[in-house]
C-alpha cells in the first residue's frame, strides 16, 4: 500500500527541485510512496515550472520575478503568486500540517517560507544552508514548538543524520567531520586562485550546481555555511565539529564517538540519494541512485585543509562562538560578494576578504525575530557594496 503525502517545493527549477521531482517519478514507479506535489516556488524559470505544473499540477506556483511570469503557461487551473513574497503567500495558503516542504530556494530568500512552512506545522526537508547559518535560533525554537522535523538533504548532514543513529545520546558523540571535495581549487596555488575567472570557479570537479553554490565550493564557503549548518542542526559546539578534504566525494561525512569507533556514510556523489531519504524517512525504500562499484574502487584520500588558501573556513568557528546575527552577516557578506564577482566587479580572492571584512566591522545582536536576521542582513550588504564601491572596479 502506498504512504501518501503532500509536498511543496520551494526551488523547485533548481538542481536539488529537478532532483527532487526525479526522486517522486522513481518512488511512484516503486509503489511504496505517492507524494502529491501541491506547490512549486521558483525565481524566474518560467519556462521549466511550466514544465512542472504540465505533469504534476500543482494546486498553486509561485515565481519571484513578477515579469517571467508572462511565459507561464498551465495546462490546468492553478492558483499564481508573484513576487518577493511569493513563495511565503504559497505556503500561507497552501501548506497544511502534516505536508512535507523541500526548502531547496537558494540564499537567504529561503528562510521566511520556511518559517511559514514550520508555522503551519510541516516538515522541512531542508536542502537551504542559508536558513539555520543566518536564522538557526529561531528556526530551530520553531520547529521545537510546533513539533515538526527538520530533515537535513545535503549530502553532508544527511550523513551526519545517519551516522548519529549509532549513538544513544550527543553524550556519546566525540565529534562529526564534515567531508569536502576541495572544489576545483584544490591544488591551485593562492596567487593563481586570487585572480581565477567565473567559468574556472563553475568548474566543479565533482557535482553540478547552480552558480551561487559552486562558486562557494570554490571558495570553500559552502563548507563554513555547512560547519554553522550542522551546529543547529546536532547541536555541538564548535570545537566538537571539523572538516577534511576528500576528493573522490564517496564518504560524505563520519562521526567519531568518544570510544574511539568511527561511523561513516559512503555512496557516489548523487543528490537523490539524500533527498530520497528526506521523503522516505523513517524508511528507506529502493534505490534511485548509483551503487558503488567496489571492484573499481581503489583508494579513498584525505587530507587537511589548507587555510591559508580557503580562509573562508575558519571564519564559521568564529560564526558559532560569536552567535546572534554573526551567522546573518556572515551569510549576507557571502551572498553579496559572491553576486559581486558573478557580475564582474571583484576578483575570485575578494570573496573571503570582503566576508571577513563584515565580520570586523558589525558587531553581532541578538536574533530574536526574522526582522533582526533581516536588519543584520541588510547591514552586511551593505557595508559589501560600500567596500566594493570605495575601493572602485576591483577591490
Amino acid at each position: 500500500m502506498q504512504a501518501q503525502r503532500r509536498l511543496i517545493i520551494l526551488g523547485s527549477t533548481g538542481s536539488i527541485g529537478e532532483h527532487t521531482l526525479d526522486v517522486v517519478r522513481h518512488l511512484r514507479a516503486e509503489g511504496s510512496f505517492c507524494y502529491t506535489v501541491v506547490g512549486l516556488a521558483a525565481g524566474s524559470n518560467a519556462k521549466a515550472l511550466t514544465r512542472q505544473a504540465n505533469e504534476f499540477r500543482p494546486s498553486a506556483v509561485a515565481i519571484a520575478e513578477p515579469e517571467a511570469a508572462t511565459a507561464f503557461r498551465s495546462s490546468d487551473p492553478c492558483e499564481l503568486f508573484l513576487g518577493d513574497d511569493a513563495a511565503v503567500d504559497l505556503i500561507r495558503t497552501q501548506a497544511r500540517a502534516g505536508d512535507l516542504v523541500m526548502g531547496a530556494m537558494v540564499g537567504a530568500a529561503g528562510i521566511a517560507p520556511i518559517l511559514a512552512a514550520i508555522e503551519a506545522g510541516c516538515d522541512i526537508a531542508l536542502a537551504n544552508k542559508e536558513t539555520l547559518v543566518a536564522a538557526g535560533s529561531i528556526v530551530t525554537a520553531a520547529a521545537r514548538a510546533r513539533g515538526v522535523s527538520i530533515l537535513p538533504v545535503d549530502s553532508e548532514h544527511s550523513a551526519i543524520f545517519q551516522c548519529l543513529r549509532a549513538a544513544t545520546s550527543s553524550r556519546e558523540v566525540e565529534r562529526i567531520v564534515l567531508t569536502a571535495s576541495g572544489g576545483p581549487f584544490r591544488q591551485t596555488s593562492r596567487e593563481v586562485m586570487r585572480y581565477a575567472v567565473l567559468h574556472d570557479a563553475l568548474n566543479h570537479p565533482t557535482w553540478k550546481m547552480g552558480p551561487k553554490v559552486s562558486i562557494d565550493s570554490a571558495t570553500m564557503m559552502n563548507k563554513a555555511l555547512e560547519i554553522i549548518e550542522a551546529h543547529w542542526l546536532f547541536g555541538l559546539p564548535a570545537e566538537r565539529i571539523e572538516a577534511i578534504v576528500h576528493p573522490q566525494s564517496i564518504v560524505h561525512s563520519f562521526v567519531e564517538f568518544v570510544d574511539g569507533s568511527v561511523v561513516a556514510q559512503l555512496s557516489p556523489p548523487d543528490m537523490k540519494l539524500p533527498i530520497q531519504l528526506a521523503l522516505t524517512w523513517p524508511a528507506r525504500d529502493a534505490r534511485c541512485a548509483k551503487a558503488i562499484d567496489w571492484t573499481s574502487l581503489r583508494a579513498l584520500e584525505f587530507e587537511p585543509i589548507d587555510h591559508q588558501r580557503f580562509p573562508a573556513v575558519q571564519l564559521a568557528w568564529r560564526v558559532i562562538r560569536a552567535g546572534g546575527s554573526a551567522g546573518a552577516i556572515f551569510n549576507a557578506a557571502n551572498e553579496a560578494a559572491v553576486e559581486a564577482f558573478i557580475g564582474g566587479t571583484i576578483r575570485f580572492g575578494d570573496i573571503s576578504d570582503l566576508v571577513l571584512g563584515a565580520l570586523d566591522a558589525i558587531a553581532p545582536t541578538t536574533v530574536d525575530s526574522l526582522a533582526a536576521v533581516s536588519r543584520a542582513d541588510a547591514a552586511a550588504r551593505a557595508w559589501v557594496r560600500g567596500a566594493v564601491t570605495e575601493k572602485g572596479a576591483r577591490v
